[in-house]
């Protein structure tokens, strides 16, 4: 018999967004976007609720046929941030390479991910048209993905609004190297060690990933390491977890564990300690 899902556990942001995003650290921003990205898993009138408290005076709700976002503005920005799926099996996760890429302007998308922003496009780029503010796009895991075909619509669109940004958290390959590098625009691509989504679908059929990796290690910190020592790394990391009673590839996938994650880090920066900063989204 299955346990019934705990109730959404909803908590404030950690920032109040009273200026520009533009004027916040990446560190800063990245919070932000994981904090509204874990929101966006819960009830529209709660959450209303919660960010109206953060400075966020307007929060709408898109859903059309199992596809969801959030539409979030302020005076300064607008924030478009999909929800995506916190998979709990094995089979949730291996779906994502079971897609094949289909043929688009600019290179091959994953055809699931790209009908899923077919269903919100519509209402998305209509409430976009009037729009003056930078357009910042956010997401996990599906929603990461979502998040990012939307920016490339958004560019694509013949509206005023243009993609400032893309915030990822655990968030699988979109497409080809074709339609990866179409966006010129910063895009922080968080990993947390082994969440396994980011592996998929696999570079065997073709696909590639979008923007620059912000890989975080064991200890939950941002590491540039790779090849054997990311492998060894993350292999001290799933030893770790099952000691815990935790299956790392599972675990390391869960939203809230992001939050907890750059909170910290921004804990640390707020007490002048030395970060790493990843190259090129300073």
């Amino acid at each position: 018999m299955t346990q019934p899902s705990p109730p959404f556990q909803a908590e404030p942001l950690t920032l109040k967004l009273d200026r520009k995003l533009d004027q916040l650290t990446w560190l800063e921003k990245s919070l932000v976007m994981a904090e509204l990205s874990r929101l966006a898993y819960g009830p529209p009138d709660l959450i209303q609720e919660i960010v109206y408290q953060a400075g966020i005076d307007q929060c709408d709700f898109v859903q059309q046929a199992g596809s969801e976002a959030y539409v979030f503005a302020t005076k300064y920005d607008c924030m478009i941030v999909s929800r995506g799926t916190e998979p709990t099996k094995w089979d949730d996760i291996a779906a994502d390479a079971k897609a094949w890429t289909i043929a688009c302007d600019i290179g091959r998308v994953h055809s699931g991910f790209d009908g899923h922003v077919n269903l919100l496009w519509p209402d998305l780029e209509n409430r976009l048209k009037e729009n003056q503010r930078p357009v910042w796009f956010a997401g996990h895991s599906l929603g990461g993905a979502m998040a990012a075909v939307c920016a490339v619509r958004c560019k694509l669109s013949p509206i005023p609004s243009n993609p400032q940004a893309i915030f990822s958290f655990g968030a699988p390959r979109v497409g080809d190297k074709a339609y990866a590098s179409f966006l010129k625009i910063r895009h922080y691509r968080w990993v947390n060690n082994n969440d396994a989504v980011p592996r998929f679908p696999p570079r065997l059929m073709g696909y590639h990933h979008m923007g620059r990796e912000i890989y975080i290690n064991r200890k939950g910190k941002i590491s540039r390491i790779h090849n054997w020592l990311r492998f060894h790394d993350r292999l001290r990391g799933f030893m770790l977890g099952l000691r815990k009673g935790k299956i790392d590839y599972l675990s390391d996938h869960s939203m809230k564990e992001y939050v907890a994650i750059i909170r910290n880090l921004h804990h640390c920066e707020k007490q002048g300690k030395p970060l790493r900063n990843p190259k090129a989204l300073k």
